[in-house]
């Protein structure tokens, strides 16, 4: 099982999913998720995952993933042995990027630190 996002209804394997979805979409254009996030979470953009994440599920719809009714789950591409080869990934990933784009990635970097930074405030005071 996992969530439908309340906006455009695109399946997430759980709540931490449900809430990069929603806020990266948002972030990235999505103008639709943003005015969701603003009308049902108007502190989304000081939360982390984990905070956004108990938010957005108590607004979400579980659902049943479509290969979940075949008996299959998301991780059964890496049981059959397949697997991301970095150097093509690589190769896919040259160009450049406009403003736009530049700043769209420094903001994801920036909250993708911030959230390894409460992680690790989290984990020193767990084993204090």
């Amino acid at each position: 099982m996992g969530y439908a996002c309340p906006v455009c209804e695109e399946p997430q394997a759980d709540a931490g999913h449900l809430a990069n979805h929603l806020a990266f979409t948002a972030l990235t254009g999505g103008d639709d998720h943003e005015d969701w996030l603003d009308e049902h979470v108007p502190e989304w953009g000081e939360f982390g995952e984990d905070e956004l994440a108990a938010e957005v599920i108590e607004l979400a719809d579980e659902t049943e993933f479509p290969f979940e009714a075949d008996g299959h789950d998301h991780q059964h591409e890496h049981d059959h042995g397949h697997e991301v080869d970095p150097q093509q990934a690589r190769q896919r990933a040259t160009g450049e990027l406009d403003d736009e784009a530049e700043s769209i990635l420094r903001e994801a970097r920036e909250m993708t630190e911030s959230m390894h930074d409460e992680d690790d405030t989290s984990d020193a005071d767990e084993t204090e």
